[in-house]
């Protein structure tokens, strides 16, 4: 009785209108209060716990701000430049470089629709330009800014760390592989698809332009070694590593590229003025700036749509985590685990249903929501197939992905549909073609779990060693 009043509850109010967050507090409430022996009390010791105890979470909005800060300044058009010099001149180099682009900016945003507006705000134009199809470059970066959930650090991963309690340490490695191997095939399936469409190639601009645009990129890619290095080399955990993030995009931003905030457009050097001279100006500069920074009005927006977006986020979360109370004191998980066991399921067939409500899902609700409601569903029923926890979390994730590119809810359609200007049908259409390279990739990463555990499981030989 109170499975079914919980679910039924929960379908009820999303198909009302209510947000997945209401849905979620308010179909646990009402559970609660007339289908449960337990307290209202309960709740409010779970929203407690929810704060002292899931720490990981501490890392969302730091790699939001981190994000922010990136996307607004001019780290994407960097990044974009450099990847263009290095596989630009190969038949349909400008939309392969649109996927590096896109895998380096993922590995310091942390966020799928983030990476599709900053790097598609510039090279779906100039795809166009150049002379590809609208509709094969906004395809491409549709699928392939999905990697920004993917390849670590990713918010989504501490979505599911926080929802099961493994390690997002260990998750950030689990989705470093799988990250590259997903861009190489889109970059192998545009390099056919180029060479059948007669696509062009960028000019070779020599080795200094290698060398002159991977410095230039240097700042932003800095970012992915200050993080994955000190979680991977054990320096800090993610929460330590995204804060770091945080004040480093900051940094990076107003006082590095200088896109943003008060030293905006201000030149390291001018004409003829000695190196040590132009370093102590600059670092006057700097001084004399670090407190407007603050209050610049630039600065201050970003902080601000990141805090929105912080804030929203978290506010599903916490619901979700209320919701997810009410299954565990019911034991519905448990239930569902020894119900389904009891078919007598091989592990392969389970993770193909897993993969099937998750694609139905991924439809209709955001991933992080899904995430919360299903992963402490679908864990106990892994753990008693022999399923590896981490290994369930990435099939997760990159079932996240495919659900950001598949209507009604998709949001890296939306992202897209505002660059173009084109309609969400338009933008479905585009996306479709590449979306088979996903379901590809997804049945790799499915049945072949050392894709996946490799990495984790290597470097903590590595530190058995030591």
């Amino acid at each position: 009785m109170t499975v079914a009043a919980l679910f039924i509850l929960l379908f009820a109010f999303l198909f009302l209108g209510l947000p997945v967050a209401i849905a979620l507090g308010l179909s646990s409430l009402v559970t609660i209060l007339f289908f449960s022996d337990d307290s209202l009390a309960s709740m409010a010791l779970k929203l407690f716990e929810t704060l002292s105890e899931h720490y990981t979470l501490l890392a969302i909005p730091f790699f939001i701000l981190s994000s922010a800060f990136l996307s607004t300044g001019g780290v994407a058009k960097r990044l974009i430049r450099f990847a263009v010099a290095l596989v630009g001149p190969v038949r349909g180099g400008l939309a392969m470089a649109s996927v590096l682009a896109c895998m380096l900016f993922a590995a310091v945003s942390g966020s799928s629709p983030a990476t599709v507006a900053a790097i598609g705000s510039i090279v779906i134009a100039g795809m166009v330009r150049t002379g590809y199809p609208e509709r094969f470059a906004a395809g491409v970066i549709s699928n392939a800014g999905t990697l920004g959930i993917l390849i670590p650090p990713s918010i989504v991963m501490l979505v599911y760390a926080s929802a099961t309690e493994v390690s997002a340490a260990r998750m950030f490695m689990a989705g470093f592989i799988p990250g590259i191997i997903m861009g190489l095939m889109l970059m192998v399936a545009i390099f056919f698809a180029a060479r059948f469409m007669r696509l062009p190639s960028q000019p070779w601009q020599g080795v200094r332009e290698v060398v002159v645009s991977g410095l230039s990129a240097t700042g932003g890619m800095l970012l992915i070694v200050i993080v994955l290095g000190s979680i991977y080399g054990g320096v800090a955990s993610p929460t330590e590593a995204a804060a770091v993030s945080a004040v480093y995009a900051f940094l990076i931003a107003v006082f590095g590229y200088r896109d943003i905030g008060p030293l905006k457009a201000a030149p390291w050097r001018h004409a003829a003025e000695p190196p040590g001279r132009a370093v102590a100006r600059n670092l006057a500069q700097m001084a004399l700036a670090l407190p407007r920074s603050f209050a610049h009005p630039e600065v201050r927006q970003v902080v601000l749509d990141a805090a929105k977006i912080s804030i929203m986020l978290l506010f599903v979360i916490a619901n979700a985590m209320l919701f997810a109370h009410v299954l565990t004191t019911e034991r519905i998980p448990h239930q569902i685990a020894a119900a389904i066991t009891g078919w007598g399921l091989s592990p392969w067939v389970f993770l193909l249903m897993v993969n099937v409500l998750l694609l139905m899902a991924g439809n209709f609700m955001e991933p992080s929501a899904i995430l919360l409601i299903m992963a402490p569903i679908l864990l106990p029923i892994a753990l008693r197939l022999g399923i590896d926890p981490i290994h369930l979390g990435i099939i997760m994730v990159v079932n996240m992905e495919i659900g950001m590119i598949t209507p009604p809810v998709g949001l890296n359609l939306f992202v897209t549909a505002g660059i173009t200007g084109r309609s969400i049908l338009w933008v479905v259409r585009a996306a479709l073609p590449w979306l088979l390279i996903l379901l590809a990739f997804l049945a790799i990463v499915t049945y072949v779990p050392q894709v996946s555990l490799f990495l984790p499981e290597y470097l903590d030989h590595l530190r058995g060693y030591k």
